[in-house]
Parts: structure tokens; C-alpha cells; sequence
């Protein structure tokens, strides 16, 4: 049987998407764990978050998680989603927030000058509803998705990688900003999955299914 940790480190709503994993996949076994022992026996990982990046960081620390999450980005099927993508990056500037440095680049706050949309109204931050994404190039887990399909997000920081080639899907608000970002065997997405229909469904039947070819370097 096929063993999918969801990563626990007291930051979000973890059940719904343990919910939603063990709706697509319930020949699966979907724990939801704090226990680094677990989440190395995995088959794979799924790495969720909600709240701010300094707490998160923080919360990971106290549960002695950062080495198994390091363990699992390396050598198993890794899905990042929300602050789960947030964290894999160098640092964020929420709080100046050193991230696991998984992925190179920064994440970055959406600038008040420029949240105006195109006839000059003003756009709220955080970024909250449903966006349509646009893929950057072909992934595993877009199949069977259409380009431009929308996801629900929630968010007021995003990433941008430093290696274009990491960048596997954007969305705008009001400009083109990165939603989806992939390496070997991680990848991982600003919006929400468990909270996106039936895309969102599809998505995580992709990765339940998802064979990465290579693992990530570094």
C-alpha cells in the first residue's frame, strides 16, 4: 500500500487536504504527522502551510523537521503547497525569513504601487479568490488540466526563482507573477489544491500517480 505523509508543523489546515489526497487515492494510506520517522518511511510527502513565514519556519524548527524535509525533497515524490511552496525558496522578505534554500530564489510581497488593476482600481492584498494559471512549460502533474484553468489562492507573497527552468506555472495579479515551481522530484504550488475543485482533484490524482525521472541536486 502506497504510504503519503502530509507534513504537520501546527501551521494550517491540514485534514483538508488530507481529505481531499484520501478522496483521490483511497487505495492509499494519508497520514497526517509531525513525526520525522514517518514522513521518512513515506512513500511521498506532501509539504502544506498556512499563516506567516516567520512562524512557519519556526514551527518547523521546534519539530525537528528541517533534515526529513531536506531527506524528502531529495529522494521521493514531493508536493509543496502555500507556504509549503514559500519555504522551499532561499529566504523570504516577510519578516526576512531564511527559507530551506531547496529552490534559489526569493519570495516576495506584492508591492502596493503596483496593485492597480487595468481601468486603476485598486487590488486588495492579500490576494484571495480564483485566478486563472498558465503553464510555463509541460509537468506530469498538468495533465489532463487545460492551460488557463483556474485555482483559488490566498496569499500577499510569491516566489520568483532565481533558474527560469523552476518556474512551471504563473498567474497575474495584476502582473504575471510565478504560482508553480518544479525541480526533479519537487514540486510545488501557491494556490490551493484541496480547495480548487475538481482542477484541484486532478492535480493531486496526478501527483498520487507522478514516477519524477530524476531527483533534485543540492
Amino acid at each position: 500500500m502506497m504510504h503519503i505523509a502530509v507534513i504537520d508543523y501546527g501551521m494550517g489546515n491540514l485534514r483538508s487536504v488530507a481529505k481531499a489526497i484520501e478522496h483521490v487515492a483511497p487505495q492509499a494510506e494519508v497520514t497526517v504527522t509531525s513525526d520525522a520517522r514517518v514522513v521518512n518511511a513515506a512513500d511521498r510527502v506532501v509539504f502544506p502551510g498556512q499563516g506567516a513565514m516567520p512562524d512557519c519556519m519556526r514551527e518547523m524548527e521546534a519539530r525537528g523537521l528541517r533534515d526529513v524535509i531536506m531527506q524528502a525533497a531529495r529522494d521521493k515524490p514531493f508536493l509543496g503547497i502555500c507556504i509549503g511552496l514559500q519555504m522551499l525558496f532561499e529566504a523570504s522578505e516577510e519578516g526576512d525569513t531564511p527559507g530551506l534554500a531547496i529552490l534559489r530564489g526569493r519570495v516576495r510581497r506584492f508591492p502596493a504601487s503596483a496593485m492597480v488593476d487595468e481601468v486603476g482600481n485598486k487590488l486588495k492584498v492579500p490576494h484571495m479568490g480564483w485566478n486563472e494559471v498558465y503553464y510555463a512549460h509541460e509537468h506530469p502533474l498538468w495533465s489532463g488540466i487545460p492551460d488557463g484553468t483556474r485555482f483559488y489562492f490566498v496569499h500577499s507573497y510569491f516566489p520568483e526563482p532565481a533558474d527560469g527552468e523552476v518556474r512551471a506555472a504563473y498567474s497575474r495579479y495584476p502582473f504575471p507573477f510565478c504560482c508553480a515551481a518544479a525541480s526533479g522530484n519537487v514540486f510545488a504550488v501557491q494556490f490551493h489544491p484541496e480547495n480548487s475543485q475538481a482542477a484541484g482533484l486532478k492535480l493531486l490524482t496526478n501527483f498520487v500517480g507522478w514516477q519524477p525521472g530524476r531527483a533534485v541536486c543540492g
